[in-house]
């Protein structure tokens, strides 16, 4: 069995016509039925129905199918790494990553810098190795990184709300490795003359005591439940902020109420200061007309990581980009996730998918 043999079976597979075939890879049409009348004595049955006007695939041939593209992708996949391997010459990341995801932190959790200039930086090293980058949900960047439309993806996920082992609010992780760079607690934003702006909390967040305003996140923590019969701003459903939000309403017994719907967490506080919601998101910061209020009973909170698929090595310029990406962001100590399946708790079951992060992260 030959590679060529193979290609020749897929082309007049997909395209239900050895002559169409034998034009897309110029070829006479006696070489391609006779390459392919080999491979079928080789496996000792047909592959092709050619009583009808069209060529149709056999039962045999509908099973082979599969393995035949398998194959024939492995070589392509071959045959890129060794090209790749000289030094790190040349090559291509398909890197995805949520709306806005700059990967700049809060303040008060340190300083690390910006994607762009992250990226600047591994290009100094290689600057044979060109980028794409696609901006999507974390929902279906995962999709991408399972079927190899992506490389690597900047993504963002809800952690735990319940406080229960094994609730991260979260699944189907598996065949990912994961890298968690920040975490992130979610604080309610709304207009300052919201019924909520002024409602009274059980006490700092922090526990202190003191209900400071000089800071912009005001000290008195609103429980989640207070939520409830107020109409909420959050990102899509696919994003970790959103899954984040549901699975701490569920928890404090709340049904989402979610009114208004935006990319990424800046736009979300605008609505919000409008007067269009409460907005649930990582702290936004100081806004005109905006009050900013820590959650608590749970306090739910969303995550920004580095994904990557482990079925199989990853390709030379990955593999040195994802180190350059650890080194420059190596995250909290103590979050660091293990790859493998994330079970998601019951009360999070209907979520569709996750993402966000910090005050410049969307989805």
């Amino acid at each position: 069995m030959e590679l060529r043999q193979l290609q020749y079976f897929v082309t007049v597979a997909q395209h239900g016509s050895f002559t169409r075939a034998a034009q897309l890879l110029h070829l006479s049409q006696p070489g391609v039925s006779s390459q392919i009348r080999q491979l079928e004595r080789e496996l000792g049955h047909p592959l092709f129905d050619r009583s009808g006007r069209t060529v149709r695939l056999t039962p045999v041939g509908e099973a082979v199918l599969p393995h035949a593209l398998a194959a024939l992708a492995s070589a392509a996949a071959a045959r890129r790494t060794a090209q790749e391997f000289g030094g790190l010459r040349r090559g291509h990341v398909r890197l995805g990553m949520v709306a806005g995801a700059a990967l700049t932190p809060p303040s008060e959790l340190g300083t690390f810098p910006g994607l762009a200039t992250t990226l600047a930086a591994f290009r100094q090293e290689h600057p044979g190795i060109d980028f794409s980058l696609t901006e999507d949900t974390t929902a279906r960047m995962l999709d991408a990184l399972r079927d190899g439309r992506l490389d690597l993806a900047v993504v963002g996920l809800p952690t735990p709300a319940s406080g229960r082992e094994g609730d991260d609010g979260w699944s189907a992780l598996t065949g990912l490795a994961l890298h968690t760079v920040l975490e992130v607690p979610l604080v309610a934003a709304c207009a300052s003359e919201h019924p909520l702006a002024g409602v009274a909390g059980p006490g700092p967040a922090d526990g202190s005591g003191s209900d400071s305003t000089s800071s912009p996140t005001d000290g008195s923590a609103l429980p989640v439940a207070a939520l409830a019969g107020h109409a909420l701003v959050s990102t899509p459903r696919g994003t970790g902020l959103r899954t984040a939000l549901e699975c701490a309403l569920a928890e404090a017994g709340v049904d989402p109420a979610v009114g208004v719907e935006a990319a990424a967490p800046p736009q979300l506080a605008e609505l919000a200061a409008h007067g269009l919601g409460v907005a649930v998101l990582p702290d936004p910061g100081p806004l005109p007309g905006l009050r900013v209020r820590p959650l608590t009973g749970p306090v739910p909170r969303v995550r920004i990581a580095l994904t990557w698929p482990t079925g199989q090595p990853a390709s030379p310029p990955t593999a040195a980009l994802v180190a350059h990406l650890r080194r420059a962001y190596p995250g909290p100590a103590a979050a660091q996730a293990p790859a493998g399946t994330a079970a998601p708790s019951a009360m999070c079951s209907s979520a569709a998918a996750p993402s966000s992060t910090s005050r410049s992260s969307g989805k």
